[in-house]
């Protein structure tokens, strides 16, 4: 039993219309503070499960909640998403404004913050992720590690308790790479709920635990430690 749950998943299956169950019967608890690497092949339903899990998908059958919201409830969905949010693989799905400034500010004002504190907002994750200099920028123009740093300020403007990251840095060189596991770890630090999607088990060696989808199915939840002990 854990006792600072912040994500309960029970018996969650989806499907996409049509289609077989991607995710099958699954049931997972995340403490709130708790960095969980979501690990497993191509295909295997990691990147639905992060986007049911801060609503962008609903399960088929079963629950989700997120710090006690259902995510089934439209009426949920807002505070579920300030709550929870995502950085997706590819950063530029995310841009929807010219400037750096002003897509980072983008969350903030779709979630009626004041105008004073949306500035507050915007500065303190820029110097955050080390974007400052860049913030005058049109973020399609700067490099893959830039674009993710940017995407992931975007994110922190929200003040979510917990990031969901999802192959984000399956675009990236090996300078980028290093950027984003920085700003991971300062994320953790500083007590936010890490949740890191991918196929790549070596970026998430120093995570609290490994949840390990095959098919759609959890076969292993537990420390890195225990899953090397399976070979």
């Amino acid at each position: 039993m854990r006792f600072n749950v912040f994500i309960q998943i029970k018996n969650v299956y989806f499907q996409y219309s049509k289609g077989n169950p991607v995710i099958k019967g699954i049931d997972l608890e995340i403490e709130r503070g708790e960095f969980v690497a979501i690990i497993g092949k191509n295909g295997c339903g990691k990147s639905t499960l992060s986007k049911l899990l801060n609503g962008l998908l609903i399960p088929t059958s079963g629950h989700i909640l997120i710090d006690g919201l259902n995510t089934a409830s439209p009426s949920n969905l807002l505070a579920i998403r300030k709550k929870a949010s995502i950085v997706f693989q590819n950063p530029i799905t995310q841009f929807v404004r010219t400037t750096v400034e002003e897509d980072i500010a983008f969350g903030p004002e779709n979630l009626n913050v004041p105008t004073d504190e949306i500035s507050q907002l915007v500065n303190n994750s820029l110097e955050f992720t080390s974007m400052s200099e860049f913030r005058y920028r049109e973020p399609k123009t700067l490099s893959g590690g830039q674009m993710q740093r940017t995407a992931i300020a975007g994110v922190m403007a929200m003040e979510p308790e917990c990031i969901i990251f999802d192959e984000v840095t399956s675009m990236l060189d090996q300078k980028g790479k290093c950027e984003i596991f920085a700003y991971i770890n300062k994320l953790k630090k500083i007590g936010k709920t890490i949740i890191y999607v991918t196929h790549r088990i070596e970026e998430v060696l120093d995570a609290d635990r490994f949840v390990h989808l095959d098919n759609g199915i959890i076969d292993f939840i537990g420390t890195p430690t225990d899953f090397f002990k399976l070979d």
